[in-house]
């Protein structure tokens, strides 16, 4: 069984984050292993309160991790603080984490805020250099970029613009364009680069908490078993199309996918 470690923060509600991250690995048939950043009071409707965690309290849930139980992927998600940051950089590097996924949590899809000020830059100089695939949504792109998303050319520039100060390869997800749910992978590696579309139909479906916790995640389970890159992206794709269309409904507010479709469709 292939193990797969998630550094990310806690969602009460279940639907993204570490609980949304563990789901994923299961339905994949990983070991999943957690390292919590912050404690996130949170439901469909909002983020209602953020309890950040010591930096060597994270440290050592990542040394206890890696001396033990070896991970064979590391998907990173909200990290919150530039302290954290540089805690789970030092740690990954010291440990020679491989196959590492970082979704650069900014925004959580409800609208709260999940990056502090001070920590973007730090995201930017320690943690990405360290990835092999970072999965920004258009609003993040945005922010690594410097200027507005709003077609499939401005996806390549982005990507493009990101690339030039970074040696991993880059997926930018394009659910928030109008046009077109279609996703742009920016392969880099020691082989050179090359240019993917992966085509996508808009679901008519407004729960799409913890979409982008889950996409990293499958992706992280996929390496992890051995997939390439190109791969390992068109399968999580799949399986959060299909967690999303099966059309689970809960909360007020934008709920969470059905990260145990395949699982529950023989018995609904």
């Amino acid at each position: 069984m292939k193990k797969v470690l998630s550094i990310a923060g806690s969602d009460c509600s279940g639907g993204a984050g570490i609980q949304a991250d563990i789901k994923t690995m299961i339905a994949h048939g990983s070991y999943g292993m957690s390292v919590i950043t912050v404690l996130t009071a949170q439901n469909t409707t909002g983020v209602y309160g953020i309890a950040e965690l010591e930096s060597s309290f994270v440290e050592n849930q990542i040394d206890c991790v890696f001396t033990d139980i070896f991970p064979d992927a590391v998907k990173i998600g909200m990290v919150y603080s530039a302290e954290i940051i540089s805690s789970i950089a030092n740690q990954l590097k010291q440990h020679q984490a491989k196959n590492i996924v970082l979704d650069p949590v900014m925004v959580a899809t409800s609208g709260g805020r999940l990056l502090s000020d001070d920590s973007i830059e730090a995201l930017k100089t320690e943690l990405m250099p360290l990835a092999d695939l970072i999965t920004p949504n258009i609003p993040e792109a945005e922010c690594l970029c410097g200027f507005g998303i709003h077609s499939r050319l401005d996806m390549v520039r982005a990507a493009k613009k990101i690339a030039a100060s970074y040696a991993g390869s880059i997926l930018i997800k394009g659910g928030h364009l109008f046009e077109s749910a279609d996703d742009f992978l920016l392969i880099q590696d020691q082989t050179g680069s090359e240019e993917v579309w992966f085509p996508g139909v808009k679901i008519d479906n407004p729960n799409t908490h913890g979409t982008g916790c889950t996409l990293s995640s499958a992706i992280a389970c996929n390496l992890a078993a051995g997939d390439k890159l190109k791969v390992a992206v068109k399968k999580a794709k799949a399986y959060v199309s299909g967690a999303l269309s099966a059309n689970l409904d809960l909360g007020k507010g934008s709920g969470p996918l059905d990260h145990g479709f395949e699982l529950t469709r023989g018995s609904k």
